[in-house]
């Protein structure tokens, strides 16, 4: 997920001159009183000590003077507890290049004011950065690329903050260049190849793929990527047109026994969450669980057109 960034200076007009994205944006309040005019955001950042390692890479990355201008942004903002989850300190930030930094800031950052209440239930919209991030809202609360916001709804005169629990750092592979890169995941693109449906999930979207193993292929019968070739194509879609769905669903996003549509016509998923799990609803066949790839890992892969979720079996 690495792509070449792009220089400071660009970023720095970008947001001086965002327009508006596919969130909706709506009005806030003033909450400093009457007569009194909320502090920018730029001010909001700097003045705040839990925000210290982000005013750094604000200033580092020359965003600062940009965050000050008239506008009507929404900052999805960490904390130092967020730098921290994502194992980033202050000294990487002052050793990371200026335009690195420019790029993952502006990750954060969209050219229309949305506060919370206009969230989506899911949904991508592209950032400031290019890239997309996909949001949500549901029973959990609002969340990034699975990320919580935590307090919402920081207003400033020039936009809003909502503060996050985590890092955003930009994607810069598709769905099938990362199962591409992975071993474990060969099968499974053999699979994509053979139902014809490479072209889809590299290109643009907002899916949410289940991907099974090598390992829960072969448990299913599929002993390597021979074995798929070798099934006829109606088979092969059907089995795996039933793992995507058309729009984002993070593990946040994930509520007990709720169904969603996969993109196999008249075929949707049910959800288990202790422990999370997806199966073909109707299906007498178990729940195949979500897992993570490494210990400690969320279950989320986050691709520039979506996410993907390992699971330990093939669902059938």
């Amino acid at each position: 997920m690495k792509k070449v960034f792009e220089k400071t200076r660009f970023w720095v007009s970008a947001i001086a001159i965002a327009g508006v994205f596919s969130l909706s944006a709506c009005t806030e309040d003033n909450d400093d009183g009457p007569g009194m005019q909320d502090p920018t955001i730029a001010a909001r950042v700097t003045g705040d000590a839990n925000f210290s390692i982000l005013a750094a890479a604000v200033t580092r990355a020359g965003l600062a003077d940009a965050l000050n201008q008239p506008g009507t942004l929404t900052v999805f903002a960490p904390d130092n507890a967020a730098f921290n989850a994502a194992g980033i300190t202050l000294a990487m930030v002052n050793s990371m290049a200026p335009a690195d930094l420019a790029a993952i800031l502006t990750y954060h950052v969209l050219g229309a004011k949305v506060e919370s209440g206009g969230v989506p239930v899911s949904d991508a919209v592209v950032t400031l950065n290019g890239k997309k991030i996909f949001a949500s809202r549901n029973a959990n609360g609002v969340f990034v690329n699975g990320v919580k916001v935590k307090s919402a709804d920081l207003a400033a005169s020039n936009g809003v903050i909502h503060v996050i629990e985590n890092v955003l750092i930009p994607p810069t592979q598709t769905i099938a260049e990362i199962a591409s890169g992975i071993d474990n995941f060969s099968i499974l693109v053999a699979a994509v190849v053979r139902a014809g449906l490479l072209d889809a999930v590299s290109g643009e979207g907002k899916y949410t793929v289940f991907a099974p193993t090598n390992a829960a292929f072969q448990a299913a019968g599929f002993a390597d990527a021979a074995a798929i070739n070798a099934a006829p194509v109606a088979d092969v879609l059907a089995i795996v047109s039933q793992h995507v769905i058309a729009t984002n669903v993070y593990a946040s996003d994930l509520i007990n026994n709720a169904t969603a549509p996969t993109i196999k016509a008249g075929t949707t998923l049910t959800i288990s969450t202790a422990p999370a799990g997806v199966k073909v609803t109707g299906s007498a066949n178990p729940f195949s669980n979500v897992v993570t790839t490494t210990a400690g890992a969320t279950f989320n892969i986050t691709a520039t057109n979506g996410v993907i979720h390992v699971v330990d079996r093939v669902i059938l």
